[in-house]
């Protein structure tokens, strides 16, 4: 039996990832251009961090939100990687994408990312971690350009059990987002997909009842 390497569902097609984790893969590459400018309205830093030199005697704060630049830059980074790790995998020639300016260079890996989709979710065995990323990064981005509202932060399952190396539990707070179907912690980013919740259940009872 195949199983989704991204939601763990069975998939009939018998590919690497499923119809509904292919499509929702496509759609946040074909929403990468558009969330990557829509951060550009955040570059700016909070008013509250105030002007000239810090408080503290220290140097003066960066002129742009140090966070929201790291994460475009992130995103750039992460699109060209696995856009050059598939053209590899494939036996194709690298090439510098053709578009100008760092925007530019986003949208040419999205575009290409998006014309090897079809092959990515029928052959090729790293298709999970590739869909997981770009899951996290259109995440990542939509929660700065349009943070959720209480009555979209989807259904709240319970505290999240997975162990640390020094055996502390995480215990942030899991909820089931609209429309997906993989749990993922938003702290440690533990995912929790539909083969585990019931054992996942058993652990979040078990957690309250401690609590």
């Amino acid at each position: 039996m195949n199983l989704c390497l991204l939601c763990d569902e069975h998939d009939a097609l018998g590919g690497y990832l499923c119809p509904g984790c292919t499509k929702a893969t496509v759609v946040r590459l074909e929403c990468m251009p558009t969330l990557y400018e829509g951060l550009a309205l955040f570059l700016a830093p909070s008013a509250a961090v105030g002007q000239g030199r810090s408080g503290t005697g220290g140097p003066p704060p960066l002129p742009v939100a140090e966070g929201i630049l790291d994460l475009r830059g992130v995103m750039v980074g992460a699109l060209e990687d696995w856009l050059s790790a598939i053209r590899q995998e494939r036996g194709m020639r690298q090439h510098p994408a053709a578009r100008p300016g760092v925007d530019g260079r986003l949208a040419a890996a999205a575009s290409g990312l998006l014309r090897h989709m079809p092959w990515v979710a029928s052959a090729w065995p790293t298709a999970g971690t590739f869909a997981e990323e770009i899951r996290d990064l259109a995440w990542s981005a939509s929660s700065v350009i349009r943070p959720a509202a209480p009555t979209e932060q989807g259904t709240r399952i319970g505290t999240c059990p997975a162990q640390f190396d020094d055996g502390g539990v995480c215990g942030a707070v899991l909820r089931l987002a609209p429309g997906e179907r993989v749990v993922t912690c938003s702290w440690c980013r533990t995912a929790y997909p539909p083969a585990t919740w019931v054992g996942l259940k058993v652990l979040v009872d078990k957690d309250a009842k401690v609590a």
